[in-house]
Order: structure tokens, then sequence, then C-alpha cells
């Protein structure tokens, strides 16, 4: 099984009600505690997760009264695959995809075609979904339960 691990998902989490919060200006920059409690993560593993993030240039500080982190950029411009990058490393299956070095039999070896080509498409999907994307998504999600919620 291929799996995201903890910092993918959470980070993208974090990214989500940062992106959620970006309207609101820079001057309501969203402390990390309450995307801690938004959320249900940690507030030491999202300290973690925010370090990546911000040397990758997809979030930025805000210090002094009031500070706390905004997103670097529109939610628009921010794709799920920036932020995978930045947290998980390449956007691929194997090693051998991006590391060509990594593996002698590659010359040979069948399954490396399909992993390249499951890479190259994996990629393409993330990098075609956006921050603002994913917060559409959500609301959508969160309306259809509020609405079956009141039919029961």
């Amino acid at each position: 099984m291929i799996k995201l691990s903890t910092k993918g998902r959470y980070g993208t989490r974090l990214m989500m009600n940062l992106a959620r919060h970006y309207e609101e200006g820079p001057q309501k920059a969203t402390i990390l505690k309450s995307v801690a409690d938004a959320e249900g993560i940690s507030i030491r593993y999202l300290e973690q997760i925010i370090i990546p993030l911000k040397i990758n240039k997809l979030v930025k500080s805000i210090r002094g009264a009031g500070g706390g982190y905004t997103l670097a950029r529109k939610p628009s411009e921010i794709k799920i695959c920036d932020i995978l990058h930045s947290l998980e490393g390449t956007c691929s299956l194997v090693e051998c995809v991006e590391d060509p070095t990594s593996c002698d039999k590659i010359d040979v070896c069948g399954t490396h075609e399909i992993w390249k080509a499951a890479s190259v498409m994996m990629k393409n999907y993330f990098d075609g979904i956006s921050l603002s994307d994913v917060v559409e998504m959500t609301d959508k999600k969160i309306a259809a339960a509020k609405k079956k919620s009141k039919k029961t």
C-alpha cells in the first residue's frame, strides 16, 4: 500500500486552514494553536511541519501582536503538489523514477515504465488541484453534512 505520511496529510490540512483565512488579510494571521485546536493536530507537530512550508515559500510568518502565519501566495496559486513536495519530497511512487542511479536494473526493468507513468499521472493530478479547490470541496461536504443532519 502506498501512503502519504502524516506530515503530508496534516500539512495539507494546515495549508487548507490557512487558505480559509487568507481573505482576512495579513493583519489576521493565523496562530498555530488555533489550527492545532481546529484540526485536532499536536501543536508540536505543526511547529515541525510549518518549517519546510516556510522554507519553500508557501507560508510566511508575521511577527508581533496579531502575528502568526499566512499563505505566501493566493490559495488558487498553491497546488497540492507544491505542499507534498515541500513535506514529502518528490512526487513519485518509487525512488528510481526520480533518481535513475538508485537502481542498476532500470535499462531492463519493465515495471520501471509502469512506476514512471503512474508517478507522472499522480503528479499531474496533485498539480491540478489548488488550495482553493480543496476549500471548495470541503465547503460542499460541510453543507451536505449539515443538510443531511437536518433531515434526521
